[in-house]
């Protein structure tokens, strides 16, 4: 029982003069970003008229039906024909 206690004690006190440490995530604020990309609630013949064809499509999965459409910066997510979601894209610096 004196073994539990000591043992006990030791374990707060090696967490209570335990350091806590944290890495510091840098993002740009993209939505800040000047680059014209589809809005939420575009359909997706909008989105080809102002945008022109994308580099690829995705097929839908799931249900709702998720699609996606890939164009050069960016890419667009359709639930349905409505966009719901445009991210994008991180280039790289060579």
């Amino acid at each position: 029982m004196v073994k539990l206690r000591i043992l006990a004690m030791i374990a707060l006190l090696c967490g209570a003069f335990g350091l806590a440490t944290a890495d510091e995530l840098q993002m740009q604020d993209m939505a800040k970003s000047d680059m014209s990309r589809p809005t939420r609630g575009m359909t997706a013949k909008s989105v080809e008229a102002k945008f022109g064809e994308p580099e690829s499509r995705k097929a839908p999965v799931g249900d709702p039906p998720i699609s996606s459409w890939e164009y050069k910066n960016f890419v667009v997510y359709f639930e349905y024909d409505r966009v719901i979601h445009a991210v994008v894209k991180h280039h790289q610096p060579s």
